[in-house]
């Protein structure tokens, strides 16, 4: 007898208890170099399985470096990592053309050497610290997956990820990400303070002479098969319409734009922020082994989405108004009807 071949209902089941189990492989191996910050670390693994990328902020010494590292080794992803510094130019990042010599026959011929955003994890490391001509030059590469030097462009390697740091931009000799390389983020994640005990153990465990050795739980192909299905997650059009008046609620003189926020507000978010919204809620959905993306999805992931595509006005600003706080009034002045 020939058997059947599984329905999509039984491979639908299959990969949700694959996906769930990912998760929790990823978390433990995670456990063994990060102590705390598990907020953070699912926002991080969030970022992944949705096969985008994630800003991460916080003060230096906060982990932000060797959390990226971690990921790649417990994915089995080739990784690079970019010390970004006021004098790095834009061909450190994508590569360069070089002329070289055939010692044999005399022959000149020109050859693209690889820069180190060929990879498929790269953490773009105090990204704020160059200015915005060298942050740009991560544009293309985020969006289109792509880098064109001299004319040719040259495709990269799937899975790939960008992971960035900052400093905090009260901190001197920092610049501003232009909204634009901002906006390509889908994902904000701060990073806190560690608590007293989280923290005694970190010393603890770092000031000795065992290290942790981080083993590869999934592979590429395997992250790749994760972040299809989280794109095939259903979602109902009262969601989608929910996170879509939510980002319209961000545009101040508009008509979507809440009476008591509109003098609060200087820049609202674009259609990226209701894509964001919508794919991160069905990442949610699929780590917490949820069948479908939900409201509470999209809440959940409203202040990393939106935090960095909003700017508070000088009167919001003068109040010690913040983005967070922007998003939470957001959330209180728009409700799932309309």
């Amino acid at each position: 007898m020939i058997a059947s071949a599984p329905t999509e209902s039984a491979a639908g089941e299959e990969l949700a208890q694959f996906m769930t189990t990912s998760v929790e492989r990823l978390r433990a191996e995670l456990a063994k170099a990060i102590i705390g910050q598990k907020s953070v670390v699912e926002d991080v693994l969030l970022a992944l399985f949705c096969g985008e990328h994630a800003l991460l902020t916080g003060v230096p010494g906060l982990a932000k470096t060797l959390l990226v590292r971690s990921l790649a080794e417990s994915v089995h992803l080739s990784f690079n990592r970019i010390q970004f510094t006021p004098d790095l130019m834009p061909t450190d990042i994508t590569g360069t053309d070089i002329i070289q010599e055939d010692l044999s026959s005399g022959r000149r011929e020109k050859l693209f050497l690889k820069g180190p955003v060929f990879c498929n994890l790269l953490l773009a490391d105090e990204i704020n610290r160059t200015p915005p001509r060298t942050q740009a030059a991560m544009l293309q590469t985020m969006q289109e997956r792509q880098v064109t030097v001299g004319g040719v462009t040259y495709e990269l390697q799937r899975p790939f990820h960008v992971f960035a740091t900052q400093n905090p931009i009260e901190q001197e000799g920092t610049y501003p990400l232009p909204e634009a390389a901002a906006d390509r983020f889908m994902l904000s994640i701060e990073i806190g303070y560690p608590t007293v005990e989280e923290e005694m153990q970190v010393v603890t465990e770092t000031t000795g002479v065992r290290q942790a050795a981080l083993n590869p739980v999934i592979s590429g192909e395997e992250l790749l098969r994760i972040q299809k299905g989280v794109r095939a997650m259903p979602v109902s059009q009262d969601v989608v319409n929910y996170a879509v008046r939510l980002v319209a609620a961000t545009r101040s003189g508009t008509p979507n734009c809440p009476k008591s926020m509109e003098d609060l507000l200087r820049w609202g978010a674009g259609p990226r922020a209701s894509q964001y919204l919508i794919l991160a809620a069905k990442g949610r959905a699929a780590m917490l082994g949820r069948p479908c993306a939900d409201f509470d999805g999209v809440r959940s992931v409203a202040r990393q989405v939106l935090g960095h595509r909003i700017l508070p006005s000088f009167k919001a600003r003068t109040q010690g108004i913040t983005s967070a706080d922007l998003v939470t009034r957001l959330l209180e002045s728009v409700g799932e009807k309309a």
